[in-house]
């Protein structure tokens, strides 16, 4: 008996919808930036990072991650910023597409933040371009504009010009 009010708590929680939505907050070129927390596989410090050949601009090569190799992809160039200072030590941010390790280099990544999702925001008017095709959203938080980048879109690299 008390197996089955327990299962009863168990899916009555499950099915009560979300409030809040938690993201891995990042920088990119002093650009604040929130990523799903359920898409992130790892966060990493600098890397050494292998260039591969004919690669695609956004490609910067690939790294080791624990015996796997991650094509690592430069979110600078990917949003069509200039590329980061020499002395910037970039992070990585690892997620996962059909199967396959993506390191997402940033400029540093910063804290993990739960909000509330009655605070996120289509994306502003003024949002660039560029941001706005690789963003789902918004949030203000404290005069800073937080971007939350869509994963997915980031990492289909057929879908550009060559």
């Amino acid at each position: 008996m008390h197996a089955h009010a327990t299962m009863s708590a168990i899916s009555a929680h499950e099915a009560a919808p979300r409030q809040e939505e938690v993201f891995v907050t990042l920088s990119v070129a002093d650009q604040l930036c929130g990523i799903p927390v359920l898409a992130v596989r790892d966060v990493l410090g600098p890397q050494a990072i292998t260039r591969i050949p004919l690669a695609p601009r956004e490609v910067a090569g690939s790294l080791n991650l624990r015996g796997r190799i991650v094509t690592a992809i430069d979110l600078r160039c990917r949003l069509c910023l200039p590329p980061a200072p020499a002395e910037t030590a970039q992070m990585s941010i690892v997620a996962e597409q059909a199967g396959e390790l993506y390191a997402l280099l940033v400029d540093q990544v910063s804290e993990v933040l739960s909000l509330p999702l009655r605070q996120f925001e289509a994306n502003p008017p003024t949002l660039p371009q560029e941001w706005a095709r690789f963003s789902t959203g918004v949030y203000r938080l404290q005069g800073r504009l937080m971007a939350v980048l869509d994963v997915g879109h980031l990492l289909a690299l057929s879908t550009e010009p060559a």
